[in-house]
């Protein structure tokens, strides 16, 4: 067990642990004017020092304010805003439809820096879609396809309908890239337009 928890029959506690020492510190001196371009540096700077700094948290919140968070991969930031892709029947495009409001969290330890985004949401275009989806790889675009995002599935169900769109879309094994798969009408692209 790690040193620095402590778990009993019913708690779990993360004990006090050493605590790190920031190189440098933050002020209007030391940072781009404009926070679009401040995160092209820190990001461009936590790729070369952090294992996967797409990932980012995304909040929502339903109409009524009930909070929800996930874990997301980010794609793209523009002039207009922060871009990521999901299915638009799952809860975090349900509760972006009720509320278009969102947060956006990354998180490098490596860099010893949290980035926090707030925003109104938008959804990208379809042929924005189109562009991006084509360049996932194939077994990400038949995943788009068989994955119901935020509903229970059964055991194996997840193959079993990877297997039916290999067959529906006429993926050959042998040459996978060959196969022309269509952008799913359900799934696409979210656009966090900052505050």
């Amino acid at each position: 067990m790690a040193e620095n928890i402590q778990v009993s029959s019913d708690t779990l506690k993360v004990l006090p642990h050493t605590q790190y020492h920031t190189e440098g510190s933050l002020s209007p001196l030391n940072v781009a004017p404009n926070p679009l371009e401040q995160f092209r540096i820190w990001f461009t700077e936590a790729s070369t020092k952090v294992s996967e700094p797409e990932i980012m948290t995304v909040s929502t919140a339903t109409a009524s304010g009930i909070p929800s968070a996930r874990t997301v991969l980010f794609k793209q930031v523009d002039s207009t805003g922060f871009v990521f892709f999901t299915n638009y029947t799952s809860r975090k495009s349900r509760e972006l439809l009720e509320n278009p409001n969102a947060a956006l969290v990354f998180y490098w330890k490596e860099l010893r820096k949290q980035v926090k985004i707030l925003g109104k949401v938008e959804k990208l275009s379809k042929e924005e879609n189109e562009e991006y989806f084509h360049t996932r790889p194939i077994e990400s675009q038949l995943g788009a396809w068989a994955s119901r995002q935020s509903t229970v599935i059964g055991e194996g169900e997840i193959g079993q309908r990877l297997e039916k769109y290999r067959q529906r879309f006429h993926v050959n094994e042998a040459d996978p890239s060959s196969a022309q798969i269509p952008l799913p009408d359900f799934w696409g692209g979210w656009r966090v337009v900052p505050l």
